[in-house]
């Protein structure tokens, strides 16, 4: 079968090429189409299953209408939450996403961007690892629109779109703290992620603010490849500390799951035994018995402004934006309010 082109398009509805060429690459308005014959070249185009020739699209407008997605892990509910927030926003834009998962690899997440720039996509949005300040400084140079997403370094003055991981971490162990806990074991990674380390900073203050006599042995840190193991240990000092605790404060919804695990695993009732909360929503909670308190992040927000963010910067307008979002603390029934 002949693959129809703009020619034939001119021919059926009896215009020129040129205004069948204006309407399909969105220029009717801009050069005057009258708006029936647009509709007419419109509509023939759909019914001859007309089918644009991108390369030579993006040759001649240099422009691909991709943009390239690098998340962490495409098995967090984060990842997979986010990614399809980025496609429904642009797709409102006519942009395609193409993505890939660097695992939490700084060496796959360098790869994964190179393979995008030379793909020629038009701008990047970018969850880096660990060890990717390089990476991120050298595609700086280079001029490549981008946009970090959840995950920032400081050094770096770059567009990115984060939520207030200070404030949300402040907020729920405060939350804890408002229930009559005075004792909060908080389980996060060990790790120079600074989004991490924020949540770090926002637990120790909350408690600082209390004037709850805290040690930092409070703070259970795990191994991300041994989590299912560093969990349990954790969890396992916890429950037989001389000085019970009284609540348990996951840093993500992975860690909050392997503590769930452990906890049913060992018949410790939630909030019967000890309060849980989590910093991160997960599906697998509505497989527990008792609806667990959790931060839920912003998702549609985030991924619709690092979209239109990443938009303007393609467009020329580099002025920098740095957007900080605020987490919703949704209750469920994870936290008991304890007897001060």
């Amino acid at each position: 079968m002949k693959k129809v082109n703009l020619k034939d398009i001119a021919e059926h509805v009896g215009v020129s090429t040129a205004l069948v060429s204006y309407v399909l690459n969105g220029q009717a308005v801009e050069k005057q189409v009258n708006k029936t014959t647009a509709e007419l070249i419109t509509k023939a185009a759909q019914e001859l299953n007309y089918q644009p020739n991108q390369i030579a699209k993006s040759l001649k407008t240099q422009k691909t209408n991709t943009i390239g997605l690098v998340v962490a892990d495409i098995n967090f509910r984060f990842s997979t939450g986010i990614t399809r927030s980025i496609e429904e926003e642009a797709k409102k834009k006519n942009y395609t996403v193409i993505y890939g998962s660097s695992n939490e690899n700084a060496e796959k997440f360098a790869k994964l961007v190179n393979v995008f720039v030379n793909r020629r996509v038009d701008g990047l949005i970018l969850v880096p690892t660990a060890g990717s300040q390089n990476e991120i400084e050298i595609l700086q140079r280079s001029g490549t629109p981008f946009i970090l997403l959840d995950r920032h370094f400081p050094e770096i003055k770059c567009n990115y779109i984060a939520l207030d991981n200070y404030k949300a971490a402040y907020n729920a162990t405060q939350y804890l703290i408002d229930q009559g806990h005075r004792r909060i074991a908080f389980v996060n990674y060990r790790t120079t992620l600074f989004h991490l380390l924020e949540r770090n900073r926002g637990y120790f203050d909350a408690l600082k603010d209390n004037g709850l006599p805290f040690e930092t042995s409070w703070l259970k840190q795990v191994d991300s490849s041994l989590a299912d193991h560093d969990v349990a240990t954790n969890l396992k000092e916890v429950l037989n500390a001389s000085e019970p605790y009284d609540a348990l404060f996951f840093a993500t919804d992975t860690l909050t799951i392997n503590g769930l695990k452990y906890l049913n695993k060992e018949k410790i009732r939630v909030p019967g035994q000890i309060s849980v909360l989590s910093f991160d929503e997960s599906d697998a909670f509505d497989l527990f018995y008792t609806p667990i308190t959790f931060s839920r992040q912003p998702l549609m927000e985030m991924g619709s402004l690092a979209v239109n963010n990443l938009i303007e910067l393609m467009n020329g307008n580099n002025h920098l934006q740095q957007i900080s979002l605020q987490a919703e603390l949704v209750k469920g029934y994870s936290c008991k309010e304890a007897i001060i």
